[in-house]
């Protein structure tokens, strides 16, 4: 899947969909770049959100570590796409940095979609939140760095139907090959950390994240074969 993160972005990641058979486009406004989010750019997300390979909304959120967006910006950009999603039935692939307590009360407040909280890097108790609130967690390769032990007892705990692995790429190389580009192909390390906090085959985490991503994004054609 490759993720958009503007409206240039979002219309390239379409067209590599269209390119290749075995890709699919999310699109969305980042919260870095709330404030572009005008009328006319909504509506061209929701011509895009229309698009037979377009599987999800995103990546959309919250950012208040650098905040290149004012933070009532964000939110404000948040809440119009959440609405965009809904009406395009399509689950959503969330930002979130230095922002869970605010994002899980906007959720709260207008109603948590299907969905990926990307790049998980929150705490237990609001892990636990969340999923609570039928969202996904995305493990990348920060789950293989040395210093993520608050992040391994996060996919200790979680329920197995509720991980789906993701790369970030070209960031988070996982361990061994940390500060390199990160590709796609570099996710088996991923798999292969998960497997054994969670006291699993790596096969078993395969199909089981694969089968959640499959169930999330219906649109994806996935086969499952291990």
């Amino acid at each position: 899947m490759v993720v958009g993160y503007d409206l240039p972005s979002s219309l390239l990641a379409v067209q590599l969909a269209e390119e290749h058979h075995d890709v699919w486009a999310a699109v969305g406004i980042h919260p870095h770049d709330a404030a572009s989010f005008d009328a006319a750019t909504a509506d061209q997300v929701a011509v895009l959100l229309g698009h037979e390979k377009v599987v999800a909304v995103g990546e959309i959120g919250l950012d208040f570590f650098r905040e290149h967006s004012p933070s009532e910006v964000q939110q404000d950009a948040l809440v119009r796409q959440l609405k965009l999603a809904a009406n395009a039935g399509l689950p959503v692939i969330f930002h979130c940095r230095n922002a869970y307590p605010e994002l899980i009360s906007v959720l709260r407040e207008v109603g948590a979609p299907e969905g990926i909280m990307h790049c998980w890097a929150g705490t237990l108790d609001e892990a636990e939140r969340v999923v609570e609130m039928g969202l996904h967690l995305g493990i990348g390769g920060v789950v293989t760095f040395k210093n993520a032990d608050a992040l391994r007892e996060v996919v200790r705990w979680a329920p197995g139907v509720r991980l789906v692995l993701e790369t970030d790429a070209p960031y988070l190389a996982p361990a061994p090959m940390r500060g390199k580009q990160n590709e796609p192909a570099l996710i088996v390390h991923v798999a292969a950390k998960v497997a054994e906090i969670r006291g699993r085959l790596i096969e078993e985490v395969a199909l089981q994240t694969s089968r959640n991503a499959s169930y999330l994004f219906s649109r994806m054609e996935l086969r499952l074969e291990f």
